[in-house]
């Protein structure tokens, strides 16, 4: 039987699946996706905090409807760092990834066009949930590579270490859960 770890995010009381990512190790799983009112609080919550900013950047997957929302919300334009070469990118920017809910290295990869987007221009890096900062640090990178100047990084849930980080804006702290 599943085991939850029940919380409040954006005012909302969310239940969030206990799973494995090592014999000593469970994570709460927090998935955003057909979530939308989760989706529509903590972008709205997270707009409120948020410095200044020109474009939202974000990685594929689970940070895309966050930063979808956030982009519907304040009528910035948003920039996703996708996982995957796509037959329509060119001039390419890549930067390798790893995260601790990734089984594998990956790499992020942002066309040409879109890292023209980000050139010049005050950006906000959103996610789902930093943990390790992987991801993040990836994205401050390839943003960096596109000469756009980062002003924030936000996500819901600044997970285990990551809520020490005074350089974050989140809504709510997620512990691990150790095993002994």
């Amino acid at each position: 039987m599943a085991e939850y770890y029940e919380m409040k995010i954006a005012g909302l009381s969310r239940k969030l699946k206990l799973c494995p990512v090592s014999e000593k190790l469970d994570i709460a799983a927090f998935i955003l996706f057909s979530d939308v009112e989760i989706t529509v609080k903590a972008a709205e919550a997270i707009l409120a905090k948020a410095p200044e900013f020109d474009v939202i950047l974000t990685a594929e997957s689970k940070g895309i409807p966050l930063a979808y929302e956030m982009a519907r919300q304040s009528g910035k334009d948003y920039v996703v760092a996708r996982k995957s070469v796509k037959v329509y990118m060119q001039d390419v920017v890549s930067v390798r990834v790893k995260s601790i809910t990734t089984a594998s290295e990956q790499v992020l990869y942002l066309d040409g066009e879109k890292a023209e987007l980000l050139r010049n221009k005050r950006i906000l890096i959103a996610d789902d949930v930093i943990s390790t900062g992987e991801s993040l640090k990836a994205l401050e990178h390839l943003a960096k590579e596109a000469g756009g100047e980062i002003t924030g990084k936000a996500a819901v849930l600044a997970e285990g270490e990551a809520a020490d980080r005074t350089d974050l804006i989140y809504l709510e702290k997620l512990p691990l859960f150790f095993k002994d």
